[in-house]
């Protein structure tokens, strides 16, 4: 039998093999889509036990079994146990950031006193897995690598920057100065209060800052 080409069939062919490289396309993206969204869950608990239990308290196999994964998958996602807190800080950084957002989204901007009042606030104190890292993890940070370091004092900048915008006045020099003993003292209040066991005496450390910080002599 003489052989008869078809031109369909090729065309065929190549409608078949074009659709298996969309397909695999698809299945690539869509693939590397649950990979980063699985990588930002990582980093979300990461970032919300390291403020509860401390950097040295939540272990890998913790972490990964709360995530739902196995131990093996977390280098997958990074190269080492630095890399994550690394990124868990960044994660936890930016607090009166997003809070100052928050406020002039709804139209009333954020003020020098309410976020005093807001840092000092028994909700706060109460859930360090939502709050400040520095109040939080401050002398762990201090022993960490230095790009956790380097990524900790660029996030001291920007929120000394914030609380010299939230400040009257325009002495720069004298905001800064002020700017970094609110910041000082607030977390260093914030610490002491966590650390002591007599809730009266918890709660006088935090109102009595708050107060000095908001009405100087």
């Amino acid at each position: 039998m003489d052989y008869c080409y078809n031109p369909h069939y090729r065309i065929r062919f190549v409608i078949l093999i074009w659709s298996q490289i969309i397909s695999l396309e698809i299945q690539m993206g869509y693939s590397q889509a649950q990979k980063e969204k699985t990588h930002k869950r990582i980093v979300s608990i990461a970032s919300k036990r390291f403020r509860e239990k401390g950097l040295a308290g939540f272990g890998i196999a913790e972490l990964m079994k709360e995530a739902g994964l196995t131990v093996g998958g977390f280098y997958k996602h990074f190269d080492s146990r630095d890399e994550l807190v690394a990124e868990a800080l960044s994660n936890a950084f930016g607090v009166w950031q997003r809070q100052k957002e928050a406020a002039e989204s709804g139209g009333q901007p954020l003020t020098f006193a309410s976020l005093i009042d807001d840092y000092v606030s028994e909700l706060h104190r109460k859930n360090p897995g939502g709050g400040c890292a520095f109040s939080a993890l401050a002398p762990e940070i201090a022993r960490s690598d230095k790009r956790t370091r380097a990524l900790t004092s660029e996030q001291v900048r920007k929120d000394l920057e914030l609380l010299v915008g939230l400040l009257p006045g325009k002495d720069k020099r004298a905001a800064r100065s002020r700017a970094i003993l609110t910041f000082s003292a607030l977390v260093g209040a914030m610490s002491l209060a966590r650390a002591v066991s007599d809730e009266v005496l918890s709660r006088e450390i935090l109102q009595t800052v708050a107060g000095v910080l908001k009405n100087p002599a």
